[in-house]
């Protein structure tokens, strides 16, 4: 979706105003500054315009982490700030890379896939009648910064290519790696640069907007046990999500940066999971496993030095 167009729908989504609420205007020159947007929201003007200057002025600053800390505390509700995450900056910074585009990573010579900001509701799905409890409570989250995320699971011979080692079970090029844990994943992503997703960035990827329990058919995007036909797929073969983004349910379990913990209740910013624990978090279920786990908010955890031929990886670069 183009950013002209998501403005105009923004601007479609806020209230009418009245005469002397639209006769604030843009500043001059150019788009909103973080200090002049945070006047904005301590002023008697109302939070719709300031939505709507937003949309149709700019920004001039990156809606990272300490930019939206400083407009939530200003008073900004959720609709200016997801108003800031589109706007994304202004034509005097470099151009912002469009959703979806792709490059390769020279390292592995995997395709990696631009995952822009935004909101979503993480954890249990509106009407998922197969939530477990550690999928509660379903939360807020912005992501306040963009990722390139790889488009497809790290295949055997990309891990061959860095670490030299390829310790799958099931020995195919294509497929995807297995039998790596999480110190080993850790360290793949690192060496090319990148590094594992958060469970908040992992989810928001696979949702790429969808707010079900699944982006799609559950067997036209999803390997599980019911399905699979053989343990594990060659990469690729399944229905892609709106992002762009293959295999992300199914085939195998894909580690994450984060401890394996409870989740907090309340809106977040880029979370990163619990502070300890005995266990990582691993998302999307495997090619063992029964079709009630191939589901976007469903989790699970694994000792770090588990290795099982369920658990492969996927990085991502900032």
């Amino acid at each position: 979706m183009s950013a002209k167009l998501v403005s105009m729908m923004m601007l479609l989504l806020l209230p009418a105003l009245t005469e002397a609420q639209q006769a604030v205007k843009c500043p001059q020159p150019g788009p909103l500054s973080v200090a002049q947007l945070t006047d904005l929201l301590k002023s008697p003007v109302p939070k719709t315009r300031v939505g709507q200057l937003v949309v149709s002025c700019g920004i001039d600053f990156e809606p990272a982490e300490d930019a939206i800390g400083r407009l939530r505390s200003a008073g900004a509700p959720e609709s200016v700030l997801v108003a800031v995450l589109s706007a994304g900056g202004s034509a005097t910074r470099k151009p912002r890379v469009v959703a979806g585009s792709k490059k390769v990573n020279p390292t592995d010579g995997l395709t990696y896939v631009w995952i822009p900001p935004g909101t979503f509701l993480m954890g249990c799905s509106p009407g998922d009648s197969l939530c477990e409890v550690n999928e509660e409570p379903a939360h807020q989250v912005i992501i306040t910064k963009g990722f390139w995320f790889g488009q497809m699971p790290v295949t055997q011979q990309a891990y061959q290519r860095v670490t030299g080692q390829n310790p799958s079970y099931f020995k195919v090029a294509n497929l995807p790696v297995e039998g790596v844990n999480w110190d080993e994943a850790t360290a793949f992503c690192q060496s090319v640069g990148g590094r594992l997703p958060t469970e908040a960035e992992w989810e928001y990827a696979t949702r790429a907007g969808s707010t079900g329990a699944r982006y799609g058919n559950r067997d036209e995007t999803a390997g599980y046990s019911k399905n699979s036909g053989r343990p594990t797929h060659e990469v690729g073969q399944k229905q892609a999500n709106a992002f762009g983004l293959d295999d992300m349910l199914g085939d195998l379990w894909q580690w994450t940066a984060d401890w394996y913990g409870s989740y907090q209740p309340g809106a977040q910013s880029d979370p990163s999971g619990a502070s300890s624990g005995q266990s990582r978090s691993l998302r999307g279920g495997s090619w063992g496993y029964y079709p009630r786990v191939v589901r976007v908010s469903s989790r699970d955890g694994g000792e770090p030095g588990d290795r099982g031929s369920s658990i492969g990886l996927r990085c991502v670069w900032e």
